[in-house]
């Protein structure tokens, strides 16, 4: 296990950033003496050769994407290297562990990964029982590994460079973008989240010495913005200004984003010109749906009426908001999607969001706060375990076929790069024909008026 490329460590996708997944573990790998080797399948190939040199092979799964990608690569290492160890690592490993070692999967490490991870090695080095706190197998089950992690700074000399990742696009210009994390978990219990099945509310600030390191070093390596990829970047706003001002005083070009709840950016509205001045791009927050009852049964701790305040706070700070969608839920009413458009249309907020958000459907893995919810039995399918979730009905069909319409309207326009203004108009299209409406694309593009551009990333991210 100590020769190089014994340890394999692959990537398939962390919403087009270099993977922090990789470069953390890299770090911890190399000081306990192994050789890992990394590979981003996302953006380089993954040869039969790496494959079959691996005694280990750690797969990346923080997503319902990755998750996807990455089970067909773990078939892949099984079939050409049916001795390897393959484990999977990550948020959705733990929540989706039951299907996973039935079939091609030898572990599952969920939580903070890392340590149960060097534990999990020097039990296979040693050849020794695997019983291991955080590690589940085929021969026992264990809860994710919920502990303070050994934080260290992540180590991307071996990842492919920043070149080959999603760049900020900002008055024009194009600039390499760079991805840390400041706090692990979240400190809330959004019932959709899969956060929280995993850390019940717990969250762990990463030393600011580590996070200004690691930015540090791909500046260094061409990075002129950087994204906070925290769940909520103001799970700790203390600790998240501290870096903000230390990243500014150190490196006053570097542009950045974070995610921050909607509640929070209200609270802590004061805080908001500072994170401005220190170089805030854009903030990303998961709005989710306009409709209060949706609201209320996700328990997202706002209301729309604060999304409306929220949006007059950030043109009023200057700062562009971009926000998350999660408009197809049990709750939502074909009517109250309507309504979402009509807000973004009526506020002249179209180009402030993603079309493919007015077409993301309420997933339900295994373990989800949403399944012991009063009233979920009315509407809750079976657990369709080779997709990660369990299916689900719309109470109106329409909404279910709305949904269908949607996505394959988002998807073909992804494709083919369509005008963004177009797709929107064109799922309104879609949504007021449901209702027995009609209405004119070309007609409403036209009257829409002057577009914005807002600083975004360039790719579109999929959860």
């Amino acid at each position: 296990m100590r020769s190089p490329g014994d340890i394999l460590l692959l990537s398939c996708y962390e919403l087009g950033h270099q993977p922090f997944q990789l470069a953390s573990l890299l770090t911890l790998l190399r000081q306990a003496g192994y050789a890992p080797v990394a590979v981003d399948t996302a953006v380089e190939t993954l040869t039969d050769e790496t494959i079959s040199r691996a005694c280990f092979v750690g797969i990346s799964v923080p997503m319902h994407t990755a998750l996807r990608l990455g089970e067909q690569i773990a078939q892949r290492v099984r079939s050409l290297n049916p001795d390897a160890h393959l484990c999977l690592y990550g948020l959705y490993a733990s929540l989706n562990e039951d299907y996973l070692l039935q079939g091609t999967v030898d572990s599952a490490i969920g939580g903070e990964y890392e340590e149960p991870l060097l534990k999990l090695l020097a039990a296979l080095e040693n050849r020794e029982p695997i019983s291991i706190p955080g590690v589940s197998t085929r021969q026992q089950n264990s809860k994710p590994w919920i502990q303070r992690a050994p934080f260290v700074v992540p180590e991307r000399a071996s990842l492919p460079p920043l070149e080959r990742y999603a760049r900020l696009e900002l008055n024009g210009e194009m600039r390499l973008a760079g991805y840390t994390e400041t706090t692990r978990g979240c400190k809330h219990t959004c019932q959709h989240c899969p956060i929280t099945p995993i850390y019940s509310g717990r969250f762990f600030a990463v030393p600011a010495e580590i996070v200004l390191a690691d930015m540090r070093a791909q500046v260094k390596r061409g990075a002129q913005h950087i994204t906070f990829g925290d769940p909520d970047f103001f799970n700790g706003p203390t600790h998240a200004l501290r870096i903000t001002r230390a990243l500014h005083q150190e490196l006053p070009d570097v542009t950045f984003d974070a995610t921050i709840k909607i509640e929070h950016l209200l609270k802590h509205r004061h805080l908001l010109p500072e994170l401005k001045d220190n170089g805030c791009a854009f903030i990303v927050s998961a709005v989710e749906s306009l409709n209060d009852e949706v609201l209320q049964r996700l328990e997202k701790g706002h209301t729309s009426a604060d999304v409306a305040e929220v949006f007059d706070l950030m043109e009023q700070v200057g700062i562009a908001l971009r926000p998350s969608l999660m408009p197809f839920s049990p709750w939502e009413t074909l009517e109250s999607y309507i309504e979402l458009l009509t807000f973004f249309e009526a506020h002249h907020l179209v180009e402030h969001i993603d079309p493919v958000h007015f077409s993301i459907r309420l997933l339900l893995p295994p373990g989800s706060a949403l399944l012991a919810a009063p009233g979920t039995q009315s509407w809750l399918g079976v657990l369709d375990a080779a997709a990660y979730t369990y299916r689900w009905r719309h109470p109106d069909e329409r909404m279910d076929d709305l949904h269908k319409q949607v996505a394959a309207l988002v998807e073909k326009a992804q494709r083919v790069q369509a005008d963004p203004i177009e797709t929107f108009y064109s799922i309104k299209a879609l949504a007021l024909a449901a209702s027995g409406q009609e209405m004119c694309v070309s007609c409403a593009m036209q009257s829409y008026g002057t577009r914005k551009v807002l600083p975004h990333l360039t790719e579109t991210w999929f959860c």
